[in-house]
């Protein structure tokens, strides 16, 4: 389905609230220039940036949200996805933006903890031992190991194609499969039959009420002893009482958490020095140029719009 317009002119009301630097400023500014851009979001047919659901009740005229980011979880009930379509408001995210950064940083983690790069690193800034054998006599090599991909959306179908030269079993979970998929695609409901076989569990999920702490203790006693646990997605979304003590007893060997709960997790949390977890401050999606690719994506998506063309990261 594609935006139609109804009046005359190419001209629309556009309203923003991002906010960055000049020189993509001016990129934005430059790519809207032959429309209005409006100060109040009740005046405006797009909205580009960070909104929720509740400033939308007075804009009669808007016809689609583009979101400068992957998330879009303010959005993601039942109720107000059955609102947009009511309203006949076109839901669009940025996760063309996202794939390849969040896809290769979990390549990243994934072949860092197979080489044991961590432990190199720790050796360099503590005793400078130099434990050879017994460091290369655990490294382990990825191929043929299976990965379960909680989620099959851009970033997880990015990560597969960096991971099929290693030629591992992928596996994914969709809420609705399609038996379209390029990968073997199952449902939550059958998770407690592939947790147990799954070397590397990569949690992609968004947030939103269906998916708060889906890894939960009884999911972390299903996943495979040994098993390393991904998190990118939202940090909602697990259970971190339940990781903590997971790691604790080895039932899972390593984390790699690039989202907590809360967010900035603070100086003192648990996380911090719980054995075999490695934090980043929610990076993965990170680039420099991510900016001028939101709103390069943002531009593209007008232009779809004013050519009846289909959206990219359509949602809604």
């Amino acid at each position: 389905m594609v935006v139609h317009r109804t009046t005359q002119t190419n001209l629309m009301k556009i309203w923003t609230n991002i906010t960055y630097a000049d020189a993509v400023m001016k990129i934005f500014q430059d790519g809207i220039a032959e429309h209005e851009l409006v100060a109040e979001l009740a005046d405006a047919e797009i909205a580009f940036g960070f909104t929720g659901p509740e400033q939308h009740q007075n804009t009669s005229a808007l016809k689609w949200i583009q979101v400068p980011a992957a998330g879009y979880e303010k959005f993601d009930t039942l109720e107000w996805r059955a609102w947009l379509k009511d309203r006949g408001i076109v839901l669009t995210n940025s996760s063309s933006v996202y794939n390849e950064p969040c896809a290769q940083q979990v390549l990243a983690m994934l072949m860092a903890l197979s080489r044991r790069l961590p432990q190199a690193f720790a050796l360099q800034a503590g005793d400078h031992s130099w434990p050879q054998w017994a460091e290369r006599s655990q490294i382990y090599l990825p191929n043929g190991q299976t990965v379960l991909l909680l989620s099959y959306g851009a970033i997880a179908r990015r990560l597969c194609e960096l991971l099929a030269p290693l030629q591992m079993n992928l596996i994914a979970v969709r809420r609705h499969p399609t038996g379209e998929e390029a990968i073997k695609t199952i449902t939550a409901t059958e998770l407690p039959d592939y947790l147990p076989i799954a070397d590397h569990v990569i949690n992609i999920l968004p947030a939103n009420p269906a998916t708060q702490n889906f890894m939960n203790a009884e999911r972390f006693a299903q996943m495979k002893r040994g098993a390393i646990y991904y998190n990118i997605g939202r940090g909602t979304t697990t259970d971190q009482d339940a990781l903590i003590a997971a790691l604790n007893s080895g039932q899972v060997s390593y984390a790699y958490l690039d989202v907590t709960n809360p967010e900035p997790l603070p100086p003192d949390h648990i996380l911090w020095s719980t054995r075999n977890c490695y934090i980043c401050p929610h990076t993965a999606g990170g680039h420099h140029n991510e900016h001028e690719r939101l709103v390069r994506l943002f531009l593209e998506n007008l232009r779809r719009i004013q050519a009846n063309e289909d959206l990219l990261d359509r949602i809604v």
